[in-house]
């Protein structure tokens, strides 16, 4: 039996160890006995599921939230009132929340399904020294895999031979161009990004062959571990939810207190227990806020409405809210901050530095030197090094059917063959002037690429090169220069060149070429071995987003910090860093501003802490990494959002408060796992999508100010009814009428409302504030005893000069409904007037409103709501009495508003949040 594998790092090893520490043959590969044994002792290839709670379970779940208990209660009491019709639609209101919720967490949970599925695939071993194909799933340690261009890795494997082989490792490490894979032991402290010695288990092989051992199967291989993580990841309460499961447990108590208390007090007074238990649930029904969570829902739904015309599509609807409340955004580099389209910007020749303008894989653009327009054909070396960069390549320029351009294989040679174009060569034409007969490809051990052209227009052979810095210089005598001459070479200068623009963060290519005689028709590595002539250096990097730049601003002003979390290099890393304003373009490039995964790795949590919240940018991270990134901020009560498009991302996509991933570039285990997702893979996107989460919690806010009034005004006249031995001003029914009709036409038409000024220039919103602040519990106390002692007043009016009962009532009905339209146009905006915001701006006020009128005017004179709703027809000078109450709470609240809003600006402090 083979010894435990897991905690060995086989990339430490040489091939001769690593066969024999897995006891197997390249040559002869697993017989099936020790296949069979294997297998027994580590498993199939496959990623096992944990066992989650049953569907029915996650269905009743959605009911244990205190609002719901209450909902419940409601729907019971009246219920038991047989009013059928409200009973059944607070039990709908109740049914609606619990499918959505039900049926987001479904699709969540299908994140790591789509890992299960990378393994029903095929994969080429070679067993009792055949090879043969079998399905992934039946791989085992120890077996002898064979890897070519196109295949997906099937399993970890320690590489034994490899040929040119390039692996594209994005999902996983989030490298945003393939690794160059070579077969030589690497030292112990190598981070994941740079073993190129090991292929992992779902990444893709885009060149070249390749011959590995299986050193994991299934949960032991890296993806197998990502889901682990997935699986183990915390998942937060929102902001959103966790203060409103605390605003529902208070308003619960205090419910059942107010309910209690006019049980007893009545009881005391000699009233009947019957009488006093209906006033009781007169009370509970009153003080209830029915209209809460269908409020909340159908406001967040509209809010992710919103966004999915900026782009962004929410999966779970609390996420909406979160977005607003966001402290820090956790953003990967690569198509998300850049344009994912490398892009060759500064070409160096001869001793001139010649910039190219334009970006991405549209071949539009000019040459600058010394900020004077450059035409390449008067340049003799750039033109000879943008041809050497166009013929000794293997990619291809394309232009796809929805008019874009786009890049056929490597994005590094995509890059030179942009640039190439941007000179008007054409690719198609040189090679009709220069074909290629012979090619050397890229290879680890040698650093370049060679292709041997035949020169129809010539008597020599052409040889064109290009690779590192390093491989290419030490093989050249001469340079050319701009007038196609040559002369002596200064290695030292251009090595010094070469390392100002790595410094710059930019990825940079030596080229050079040869002459051969015009019969030799093949090329070896002895032919360029010296003697070449220098043509130059392209640097080149995957440019940043202009929209990100401005994405970034709006944030810093909005108080929410941006860092940068990359698989890539840290001179890279920096450089993107410093053009988009993450970090200060001042700010020297010794510093110590990014953070390495080497460096996390060997940081305890509490030290990950520190600097987790004074580093901006962290580079060549693996998914540990950033998994222990976002748990380290959100100890110091960060509310985080996370971006990601790999495997690699879905753990901490799953732990952030909101995961956000590509809509382009995602894999679907990112996709499933994230609550929302960016159709066009665009930071500015996530900054558009604060803005409006923002928006909806402020609406949000809004419409709690605005309902809780009521309620509280309801309750309070019960209670002052029972205390003064009266009769109730209104009924249960009648209170349904208010609290269902007011919540649906007015409350509602607030989630409308656009977003105020200066929205992103505030300040995130405290997670550990309360949903409503102290002057906004003012206001609403204020309100609520100005409409309890009003309809009241008038109540107790209308009784004295002779009216019946019900004519009583309907005007204190229609102190409340009326009180709450004027009340609304208060609540429009809770810091500044309505005038300010203009009285057209949301036009579903007006007509709510004036829906709302003609439903009252029915509830008081039509005889079938009159039979209802025991409301009767009421005179012109009650309707002016009404209307005064509702103008004299506008006015109140309007001047409150004022000194408030003052009182707060002098004291620094935020009405909201």
């Amino acid at each position: 039996m083979l010894n435990k594998t897991e905690n060995q790092n086989w990339y430490t090893l040489s091939e001769a160890q690593s066969l024999q520490a897995l006891d197997t043959s390249l040559d002869e590969g697993l017989n099936t006995e020790t296949v069979a044994q294997r297998q027994a002792q580590f498993g199939k290839n496959v990623i096992t599921q944990k066992k989650g709670e049953s569907p029915l379970l996650i269905f009743l779940k959605e009911f244990n939230q205190p609002l719901i208990y209450i909902l419940l209660g409601a729907s019971l009491i009246t219920a038991l009132l047989q009013e059928w019709i409200d009973s059944a639609v607070i039990m709908g209101v109740v049914l609606a929340n619990a499918f959505i919720g039900f049926f987001q967490e479904m699709k969540a949970l299908k994140a790591i399904e789509s890992l299960s599925k990378i393994m029903n695939e095929e994969t080429t071993v070679i067993r009792e020294g055949k090879k043969q194909r079998i399905t992934v799933s039946e791989l085992t340690v120890g077996d002898v895999v064979l890897l070519q261009s196109g295949d997906k890795v099937p399993a970890d494997l320690r590489l034994i031979q490899v040929r040119e082989l390039q692996i594209d490792e994005a999902a996983l490490t989030g490298e945003s161009v393939p690794a160059n894979k070579h077969a030589e032991a690497l030292k112990e402290d190598t981070v994941l990004g740079d073993r190129k010695n090991l292929a992992f288990s779902s990444t893709l092989v885009t060149y070249g062959t390749g011959k590995g051992i299986v050193t994991a199967t299934g949960n032991q291989t890296q993806i197998g571990q990502i889901n682990q993580m997935i699986a183990t990841a915390d998942v937060l309460a929102t902001p959103l939810t966790k203060q409103i499961a605390q605003f529902s447990a208070l308003l619960l108590y205090v419910i059942l207190g107010l309910a209690a208390i006019t049980f007893v007090v009545g009881i005391l007074r000699g009233e009947t227990a019957l009488n006093m238990f209906m006033a009781a649930v007169a009370l509970a029904v009153g003080a209830i806020p029915e209209g809460l969570p269908a409020a909340m829902t159908i406001i967040l739904a509209i809010g992710v409405s919103k966004m999915a015309q900026r782009n962004a599509i929410v999966r779970k609807l609390p996420a909406v809210e979160t977005l607003g409340s966001t402290s820090v955004i956790c953003s990967d580099k690569t198509g998300t901050l850049t344009q994912n389209q490398m892009t060759v910007q500064t070409i160096f020749v001869d001793k001139d530095s010649i910039e190219v303008s334009g970006v991405g894989y549209e071949p539009e653009g000019a040459f600058q030197h010394q900020q004077q327009s450059l035409s390449p054909t008067s340049h003799k070396a750039l033109l000879a090094c943008l041809e050497a960069g166009l013929l000794c390549n293997e990619a291809v320029l394309q232009h796809n059917e929805e008019q874009q351009w786009h890049i056929q294989g490597d994005p590094t040679e995509g890059a030179l063959l942009v640039a190439a174009q941007k000179a008007h060569l054409k690719a198609t034409d040189l090679e009709q002037l220069k074909p290629r007969i012979d090619t050397i490809p890229f290879e680890s051990q040698h650093q370049y690429m060679v292709t041997l052209h035949q020169t129809t227009t010539a008597d020599n052979n052409t040889v064109y090169l290009k690779g590192s810095v390093e491989s290419i210089l030490a093989r050249c005598s001469k340079v050319m220069q701009a007038d196609g001459t040559l002369r002596e070479i200064e290695t030292e200068f251009y090595h010094q060149k070469a390392n100002d623009l790595a410094g710059e963060g930019l990825r940079v290519l030596a080229f050079a070429m040869h002459l051969l005689p015009k019969h030799q028709s093949n090329i070896t590595h002895q032919d360029i071995s010296e003697g070449l002539v220098f043509l130059g250096l392209q640097a080149m990097i995957d440019p940043p987003r202009p929209e990100a730049m401005a994405a970034v601003k709006a944030c810093h002003e909005a108080g929410v910090a941006v860092k940068m979390i990359t698989g890539d290099h840290e001179l890279t890393a920096f450089a993107i860093a410093q053009k988009i304003g993450i970090l200060p373009s001042s700010m020297p490039k010794d510093t110590e501003a990014v953070l390495n995964g080497k460096k996390i790795s060997q940081l305890d949590d509490k030290s990950l802490e520190a600097y987790a919240a004074n580093t901006n940018v962290f580079a060549r991270v693996s998914p540990e990494d950033k998994l222990r990134l976002v748990k380290a901020l959100q100890v110091n009560e960060h509310i985080i959002a996370m971006t990601g498009d790999g495997v690699n991302d879905a753990p901490s996509l799953r732990q952030a408060n909101i995961g956000i991933s590509m809509g382009i570039t995602g894999t679907d285990v990112a996709k499933e796992t994230a609550d929302m997702i960016l159709i066009d893979d665009n930071f500015a996107s996530i900054a558009a999508a604060v803005e409006e989460g923002r928006g909806v919690y402020d609406n949000l806010v809004k419409f709690i100010t605005w309902t809780l009034p009521t309620n509280f005004g309801e309750g309070m006249i019960i209670l002052v009814a029972v205390i003064l031995g009266a009769e109730l001003p209104i009924l249960p029914v009648q209170i349904l009428w208010i609290n269902m009709t007011t919540a649906v036409l007015l409350g509602l038409t607030l989630a409308f409302e656009p977003k105020e000024p200066n929205i992103m220039k505030r300040p995130p919103r405290d997670p550990k504030a309360e949903v409503l602040s102290t002057p906004l519990i003012i206001r609403i106390s204020l309100v609520g005893m100005l409409l309890c002692v009003s309809a009241f007043v008038f109540f107790d009016i209308a009784l004295r000069n002779g009216e019946d009962e019900a004519v009583a009532r309907t005007i204190a009905v229609n102190i409340f409904v009326v009180g709450e339209i004027f009340y609304l146009f208060n609540c429009r905006s809770l810091r500044y007037d309505m005038f300010k915001l203009g009285l057209f701006t949301n036009l579903w006020v007006l007509g709510g409103v004036g829906i709302m009128i003609v439903l009252q005017l029915l509830y008081t004179y039509a005889p079938f709501m009159q039979y209802a709703f025991h409301s009767a027809a009421i005179g012109a000078w009650d309707w002016l009495y009404i209307l005064a109450v509702g103008l004299l709470i506008f006015v109140v609240v309007e001047i409150e508003k004022y000194l408030t809003y003052n009182r707060l600006q002098r004291k620094g402090k935020k009405l909201i949040g």
